[in-house]
């Protein structure tokens, strides 16, 4: 394991441990500007991580600290969602994570996320493959959508918007942190996931990095790969294995 990945690693257990002093389902949320809601393990767990991973001649950008377009001129910056998957978190569901990607060059190139409540740690680089709690994983070898398992947006199923699909081939599974999605088709849990609504740099970083280290491809609908952009905003992602991605975006027009 190179240095970068030993040091999310590192920060992601800290994170885990400070976690743990919450009770998910009994935590006291706030609404910030947009009205996502926010908690104190939110910031804690972006304190924890930015204090473990950010060194001085590296930029920062998180869905937690007010951004720094220094970032912009900086060669290494992490992208980190200290807690993706709020609401899940809010609500008890084991559903969300604590998310960071090391881009160099705006090009993931080592990435981890933890779910506390699942007990899964997935590591992975682009040199070393992904990890699963220390297990070598790759992304399903499936390759037609009949019985394929697609993980979906459960606040955009709830919102109906999944509605449309209930007579696709595939099965629909509702699933919170769009990162944890992401990292479960990069280890083969599922088969495939996308967003019917924008995401943001901070949600998918770590994950993208995990489905392409892992096998899997990527995209967005405005077909952007560079990241550490001055609007952190992807409209829109599919996550596959190279046979099935294709055919999601096209289902899903």
């Amino acid at each position: 394991m190179d240095t970068d990945l030993q040091r999310i690693e590192q920060a992601l257990l800290a994170a885990r441990e400070a976690a743990a002093q919450f009770t998910p389902g009994r935590v006291a949320s706030q609404k910030k500007e947009g009205g996502d809601p926010v908690t104190e393990a939110d910031v804690l767990l972006d304190k924890i991580l930015k204090e473990m991973l950010l060194r001085p001649s590296e930029g920062w950008l998180s869905e937690e600290t007010a951004d720094d377009l220094s970032r912009l001129k900086k060669e290494r910056v992490w992208i980190v969602d200290p807690l993706d998957g709020t609401r899940e978190f809010i609500e008890g569901i084991c559903e969300w994570c604590i998310s960071a990607a090391l881009t160099v060059n705006g090009r993931p190139t080592a990435a981890g996320i933890c779910n506390p409540a699942t007990n899964q740690v997935f590591l992975g680089s682009r040199e070393h493959g992904v990890t699963l709690n220390g297990r070598p994983v790759r992304v399903s070898e499936r390759t037609e959508l009949e019985g394929a398992r697609i993980l979906a947006s459960r606040s955009e199923v709830r919102r109906g918007l999944w509605k449309r699909f209930e007579g696709a081939p595939f099965e629909i599974i509702p699933t919170g942190s769009v990162a944890y999605k992401l990292a479960c088709v990069a280890a083969g849990l599922a088969d495939g996931t996308f967003t019917l609504v924008p995401k943001n740099e901070w949600d998918v970083a770590a994950g993208v990095l995990l489905v392409e280290a892992a096998g899997g491809q990527w995209c967005a609908a405005n077909q952007r790969r560079q990241f550490n952009q001055p609007n952190p905003r992807l409209e829109g992602l599919w996550a596959a294995n190279p046979s099935l991605i294709s055919k999601l975006k096209e289902i899903s027009k």
